[in-house]
């Protein structure tokens, strides 16, 4: 079954890019972001800073701050839900 799987999506490029994006590490590096995100049962916020980080530059080169930024606005907000949960 894998065998198929991975001579359609190198028949499709497009499927390919859905499903393991070369900016996100790519199906064959053992740390692409979801795995990462994944294996360390992220949650929603921190997953999109493990996710921001891993790709800066690599998606648009142009957005390497815009990555960096978005990373740092996903952990504020981690920081923020934290601190209202322990009450401060």
């Amino acid at each position: 079954m894998g065998s198929i799987l991975s001579n359609f999506v190198q028949d499709h490029p497009s499927v390919g890019m859905v499903n393991n994006p070369k900016h996100y590490g790519g199906a064959d590096n053992p740390f692409e972001a979801i795995k990462v995100i994944e294996a360390w049962d992220l949650d929603f916020n921190l997953g999109n800073v493990v996710k921001y980080i891993s790709r800066a530059g690599k998606k648009n080169e142009w957005k390497y701050l815009e990555d960096l930024e978005k990373a740092a606005w996903y952990l504020n907000r981690a920081i923020e839900n934290k601190k209202k949960d322990a009450g401060h």
